[in-house]
């Protein structure tokens, strides 16, 4: 309940009247049964835009740091996230970050449909990064197909760091949905999840026209200095995906 309140009540008129936000190819999201939409990554406020454009619920995983804060603030923000649906999704590794994709693959067997990010953090500059093979997994086990989508001017109206939205225009665009039954069968194959997982980075970065980078975004926020783009006849630091298929 808390979630369609937000969408059409208490907080989606007010991003529709400061932001006009408007989405181009909604027609590529299927009207029922489960699919995965992945998004790059500008800023948090992608979680909310992309839900409120989208007719039907969106579920986002969400760092856990957003369910375990103490305090007043904390417990707000573990009732706002539980009521907007998402799931908490443990990034330290092992078996914690295995059950969160579990979960993602229960909901989309039962119909559901789930944002993604590939990149796993938001971008540190606007480029595209390296995606995760968390999606391909999670695709190839709920036997699901991909719709990527492109967000443009959130990272203007929510700049990393910044505490206030700053007013601007937000611009959304789905692209034709992927579909990756032919690997059926495959899944834990590593050769195999990373040629997905390329194939959705390169529809991504056709799509959005953004520069693609072949280095994971976490790392880049790590070493910035390793990713910058390289002067002519330089030794080449930054890759583009595959020339392959985006369909």
């Amino acid at each position: 309940m808390l979630y369609w309140w937000m969408k059409h009540v208490f907080l989606g008129p007010l991003l529709h009247l400061f932001f006009r936000p408007r989405i181009e190819g909604a027609e590529n999201i299927p009207a029922e049964g489960g699919a995965l939409l992945a998004s790059n990554h500008l800023a948090v406020s992608d979680s909310f835009f992309l839900p409120l454009m989208v007719d039907r619920r969106v579920t986002f995983p969400a760092k856990m740091e957003y369910f375990t804060e103490g305090g007043l603030k904390g417990r707000f923000k573990r009732w706002f996230f539980t009521g907007m649906g998402q799931i908490p999704i443990d990034r330290s590794g092992g078996s914690a970050a295995q059950a969160a994709l579990d979960t993602g693959v229960r909901l989309l067997r039962e119909g559901k449909l789930m944002g993604i990010y590939p990149e796993g953090t938001r971008s540190p500059d606007g480029r595209l990064y390296k995606g995760k093979t968390g999606i391909a997994r999670i695709a190839l086990q709920a036997g699901v197909p991909v719709i990527p989508v492109i967000m443009i001017g959130t990272d203007k109206a929510n700049p990393i760091g910044s505490k206030m939205w700053k007013p601007t225009p937000i611009r959304i665009k789905v692209g034709k949905p992927l579909d990756f039954s032919r690997y059926e069968g495959l899944e834990g194959d590593r050769f195999v999840e990373r040629s997905i997982t390329d194939e959705v980075m390169y529809a991504l970065m056709e799509l959005s026209g953004q520069e693609y980078v072949d280095v994971y975004a976490a790392k880049a926020k790590e070493r910035p200095a390793a990713v910058e783009i390289p002067e002519q006849g330089s030794a080449r630091t930054v890759d583009r995906v595959p020339e392959t298929e985006a369909g």
